[in-house]
């Protein structure tokens, strides 16, 4: 089980991403628990106060660190070692597969997200483990960003996903991109489903889908074949599907 903390000033924006789909049924199986904190219910003066401007000038308001410290102070205990503590930001590490895996592996994880025009810097220095972006571009705030995360961390819990084996093949998890899938009808306007499919002979199906994943990754994310330790099947394959597409890399 995995239980996330949710820090934000707008909690009301996760209501419908937690109320549905398999992070619904998740929570009900007491798979994930998300627990979301109104940084708001922490601050200390009449107002409840979040936000400020800027020393030094600028535009925009800056999120305050002390409602951010007494929100974690109330939550989350130092001490906790299985803890990881997350700023959802821009200037954070690129959120790859790999580090939902890492994140999979704590009993809890706390995502601060943060709003307008930035965050006190002393909640980076002081107050978090690490900061996590989820792309080369700006949003309003983190709540986006921590839906993403807790997602895909949640995805890699026993359990959630009704078939283990789709977590194991999914894009990123074995290093390319996956495959092709299809299903009913066998043929659909004259677009059929591949033979190999059909054969019932697992071994074969099993390599034509390694191969197509192969191909896709060449075509769509040749970087990421830079990346993976390839076996000579691999890289002869490759080679294979070069020759047949001049315009792969």
């Amino acid at each position: 089980m995995i239980v996330f903390d949710i820090l934000s000033v707008f909690p009301e924006m996760f209501q419908s991403t937690l109320g549905s789909s398999l992070i619904k049924k998740s929570i009900d199986k007491g798979l994930v628990e998300v627990n979301l904190h109104n940084i708001r219910d922490y601050t200390r003066d009449k107002h409840r106060t979040t936000d400020d401007t800027p020393y030094g000038g600028g535009g925009g308001m800056v999120m305050k660190v002390e409602p951010v410290a007494h929100t974690l102070k109330a939550i989350a205990p130092a001490g906790d070692e299985k803890k990881c503590v997350i700023l959802l930001s821009p200037q954070g590490e690129p959120f790859e597969q790999k580090i939902a895996e890492e994140l999979s592996h704590y009993s809890r994880i706390v995502l601060i997200c943060g709003h307008y025009e930035g965050i006190d810097e002393r909640v980076r220095e002081h107050l978090v483990d690490r900061e996590i972006s989820i792309g080369d571009y700006v949003l309003s705030g983190g709540e986006l960003p921590a839906m993403i995360v807790v997602d895909a961390v949640s995805r890699l819990v026993p359990g959630f996903v009704g078939n283990s084996d789709s977590v194991l093949y999914d894009s990123f998890s074995t290093g390319f991109l996956e495959g092709p899938h299809y299903t009913k009808p066998r043929e659909y306007e004259g677009w059929k489903v591949p033979d190999v499919l059909l054969s019932g002979h697992q071994k074969k199906i099993d390599e034509w889908r390694h191969r197509e994943s192969l191909r896709r990754t060449l075509k769509r994310r040749p970087d990421m074949l830079r990346q993976v330790d390839l076996t000579e099947e691999d890289k002869r394959v490759l080679e294979e599907l070069r020759a047949e597409d001049p315009g792969c890399v």
